[in-house]
Parts: structure tokens; sequence; C-alpha cells
């Protein structure tokens, strides 16, 4: 029986014979080997990739085999002048701050074959998934333009999947091979597929960047944490709009509670003393 020495994904697979295994499988980090006659469930070993950078003094590595980055709501309602922020008085110049780390660094984290996972509010139209606790933050007298209703300047429909509101700021787009996952409350893992996508890709450490720090990312990063996740939060590649209290608590009990801080600046270093 011949065993494929390496995948071949998708339609372009070569070698279809009748004993020959082909991979079965969403990703090539997870995926079985089959024929009508045998199924092999191995999955081929990850080399181990190490990197070591710092936190607060102390020697911090994790393996870049086994590691993705989370992006959270790099989206024109957050970061744009005509989004739903600006449009209710909210500067959100910090809110753009991540874009320049971001664009250097996701580059770089693509060439070593870090998994990109783009994690963003992508409501329903009809908001059949939303109970009155979230649609009231964001509308807290029924009056105000909240989640779905358009607004005023353009019509884009507020955090509604596929408006131009929902949509990743145009300075950071998904490029082929990255994944994206809408969500639907202030943690990605509620209510969505996030969890299942990162362990169809293997993935152990989970770099955390985005909006607002005290609120969507540190709930995510959070929820990955009790989901035994190793998180580092990249502190130059995360801002929020809130006070300058709130990002230093949410430092504060990142490195308290739940994880690690980092930077985009020192995994790019590290990156570039491992070539």
């Amino acid at each position: 029986m011949t065993k494929t020495s390496a995948y071949c994904w998708g339609p372009e697979m070569a070698d279809t014979s009748s004993d020959t295994l082909l991979p079965l499988g969403a990703s090539p980090r997870n995926a079985w080997k089959v024929n009508a006659g045998a199924v092999d469930m191995t999955r081929d070993p990850v080399p181990v990739r190490p990197l070591s950078v710092s936190d607060n003094g102390r020697s911090l590595t994790f393996d870049l085999g086994r590691t993705g980055i989370v992006v959270i709501d790099m989206q024109n309602d957050f970061c744009h002048a005509d989004g739903w922020l600006s449009h209710i008085g909210v500067d959100v110049t910090p809110a753009r701050k991540p874009i320049e780390p971001l664009r250097k660094l996701l580059p770089a984290l693509r060439a070593q074959d870090v998994p990109v996972i783009w994690l963003n509010w992508g409501n329903r139209a009809d908001r059949m998934n939303l109970p009155p606790s979230v649609l009231h933050v964001y509308d807290p007298d029924g009056r105000s333009i909240g989640i779905g209703k358009p607004l005023p300047k353009n019509g884009a429909h507020v955090l509604e999947k596929g408006s131009w509101a929902a949509d990743i700021v145009d300075e950071l787009r998904p490029e082929t091979g990255d994944v994206s996952v809408a969500k639907y409350r202030m943690s990605g893992f509620q209510d969505t597929e996030l969890d299942s996508i990162l362990r169809n890709l293997n993935l152990t450490t989970l770099l955390f960047a985005g909006v607002n720090a005290d609120q969507c990312v540190l709930c995510t990063l959070q929820d990955a944490s009790f989901l035994g996740y190793d998180a580092i939060l990249l502190e130059d590649c995360t801002a929020t709009t809130s006070p300058q209290f709130c990002m230093e608590a949410t430092l504060y009990n990142v490195r308290q509670c739940f994880g690690f801080v980092n930077s985009a600046s020192q995994i790019l270093e590290a990156l570039g003393s491992n070539e």
C-alpha cells in the first residue's frame, strides 16, 4: 500500500490511484490519510520551532509551529473616521495605532507559516442571535444608532456581516490562507466556531492583537486561557479608546492571571536573529 510522502491539498492532487492514502481534513495540521481499505489516523509531526522573547525581564519561549495570531475588531466601525465609534463622538485615533505594527508583523508571521485569524463582529441582519443585553450596550435608549442600524453618513449597517461598517480597515486586508471568524459577543469564543478552528490548526499558543484591549481583546484572551491555550498579548498591536487606566489594568490582569505581554517589535527582532 502506497503512503503519500507529502500532502497535496485540494483538487490538484496528482496521485489518485486506489491504493494511495489521501489526506482527509480541513487543515494539513490535523488530518487523517485514507483510502477505501485503510484509515491512518496518525498526524504528521510538527517540528518544534522555538522563538524566545521576554516579558518584564523574564525570558519567554514559545513554539512558532504551534502558534497563531488572533487579530480582533480592526474594523471600520471602530477604526475609521466614518465608522460607528466616530459617529457617536469617540476619537478613533487610538484604535488606529495597531495598524502599522500589524502591517509589519503579519507578513513576517505568514512567512513563518503562522496562521492569521481575523476575529470580527459580523452580526446577522435580523439580529436573532443577539439578546437585549448585548443590544443595550450599543443602543442604551432604544433610539440610538446601535447594532444593525444604518450609519447616517453612508448607510452602512453597524457591525453587520457584509456591510462596509463591519469590514476590516483597508490598511489591513486578509490574504489567501488567512482565516476569518465572525463573532457576536465581546468574547470571540461565545457561540462561534473559533475553538474548533484553532484546534484544527493544531495551535497551543495564541498571540492577541486588535481593539478594544480592555473589552473584546481581553474577553477573548481570558476565554482562551480558560480553554487551555497559552496567551500572549502584543502591547504595540493592541489599543483601546477607553481611558489609559483601562489599558494599564488590562496589561496588569493579563500578566497577573491569564498569560504574558510581548510586542511585535520583539517578535520581529527575534525572527530576524533566528535567520
